[in-house]
């Protein structure tokens, strides 16, 4: 332990962890402390932030709204990459985190801190979602990871903690699970949510009302995209901010969103998360179907093949990093032409694409038709499939001759 630590900024949240931990640094390192809680769209829960932590023994407090640079720098890169994990996960989390530890790194540099700190444990991802962009970023910079270094070890101990220090908590009992909230989404783990086989209570849901409860009628929208962003919803154009809000506003009303999945964390053991992303679930149904009629075949081929390989790179914490920035670069030229305006009918959880328009689409009616046509001679095709036949049938003849 390094006890000549005399100023640390905090990722804060105001939650269980983060409140335990402000005070626990303060005492173990009997040093300052600056709470730092990044607004990326929690809405009402940042509230009571400031209040709680200048009472909880912070010397100074920055709480900067952050929920555009969050969609347009991190969120719409991901996007446009299709960037999704093992099949289900839009990396909510995974995509916040580089923006909180870069807002640290810079509070740290004003305020002439020697160290940063946040409240991720030792078994999770978010520890090394942090810790790499703050190694990136600022690699002298020291870093206290309390969930590593304390006898704290369960959030029932924490809960005990905060009670005998007089900090005010969010979890209990009647909500035994923790969550993290931003633009894109939200999350749910721990507690009861570590069986499996348990169903999620209705209760815990926030942002999405049940598909069963949605409304009856169904709800029909536009997006409109330019370069493989969303710019317009309806025809009036938003910032990336207030279009993902108003996109969470409707795919919320209508069920939209809800995942949950037992996941494969980078620490080598599987978890299991439940995750409301009912605005990012429209915005990546209707990406999908805009690229369907702008992308080349074999560029979106090349494009899925790297997409694994870079939605791994955000999940396990190199947004900062060479590889992920090159791919990047690749993603974005990719989309440069995907343009123009697709229709979505928003009913009881699903999204359905009714219809997609571009300047720059490469379907051809007078091609793809079933009609008479001037420009696709269709005994061309027998030679086609003959030259691709061509391995199946040598196969097929070595394999008679060694019988």
């Amino acid at each position: 332990m390094d006890n000549k630590i005399k100023k640390v900024v905090l990722a804060y949240s105001g939650g269980l962890d983060t409140s335990v931990i402000l005070k626990w640094i303060a005492q173990t390192y009997n040093c300052q402390v600056v709470a730092f809680a990044a607004d990326l769209g929690q809405g009402e829960e940042l509230d009571p932030v400031r209040e709680k932590a200048l009472h909880t023994g912070a010397c100074k407090v920055y709480i900067d709204d952050l929920r555009e640079e969050f969609v347009r720098d991190y969120v719409f890169p991901a996007f446009r990459a299709g960037a999704i994990y093992e099949s289900s996960y839009l990396l909510g989390t995974s995509l916040a985190r580089p923006l909180i530890a870069k807002r640290q790194i810079e509070i740290a540099r004003e305020e002439g801190a020697d160290a940063v700190a946040h409240g991720a444990t030792g078994k999770g991802n978010d520890q090394v979602r942090f810790e790499l962009t703050y190694q990136a970023l600022a690699p002298d910079i020291k870093i206290i990871a309390p969930w590593r270094e304390w006898d704290l070890n369960s959030r029932e101990a924490l809960m005990a903690y905060a009670g005998r220090h007089g900090i005010p908590i969010p979890v209990s009992k009647e909500r035994p699970w923790s969550s993290d909230r931003n633009l894109l989404h939200i999350s749910f783990e721990a507690g009861i949510l570590e069986d499996p086989w348990l169903e999620p209570p209705e209760e815990m849901y926030l942002l999405s009302v049940s598909p069963e409860k949605a409304p009856d009628t169904p709800e029909i929208i536009t997006v409109d995209f330019e370069r493989g962003d969303g710019v317009a919803l309806n025809g009036q154009p938003l910032s990336p901010g207030k279009f993902l809000t108003a996109l969470n506003d409707l795919g919320g009303r209508h069920g939209i969103g809800r995942v949950d999945m037992v996941e494969n964390r980078y620490v080598g053991m599987k978890s299991r998360g439940v995750y409301e992303t009912p605005g990012g679930s429209i915005l990546r149904a209707a990406h999908l179907a805009m690229e369907s009629i702008c992308l080349d075949r074999e560029v979106l081929r090349l494009r899925d093949s790297m997409l694994v390989k870079y939605s791994e790179l955000i999940y396990y914490g190199y947004w900062f990093a060479p590889e992920r920035e090159l791919l990047q670069q690749f993603m974005d030229k990719a989309q440069e032409p995907v343009s123009g305006q697709v229709k979505l009918k928003l009913y009881k959880g699903n999204v359905t694409v009714l219809g997609r328009r571009s300047p720059n689409s490469l379907y051809r009616p007078d091609i793809a038709t079933f009609e008479a046509d001037t420009v696709y001679n269709q005994a061309d095709a027998a030679g086609f499939i003959r030259l691709n036949g061509l391995r199946l049938r040598i196969a097929h003849a070595l394999q008679g001759r060694n019988k």
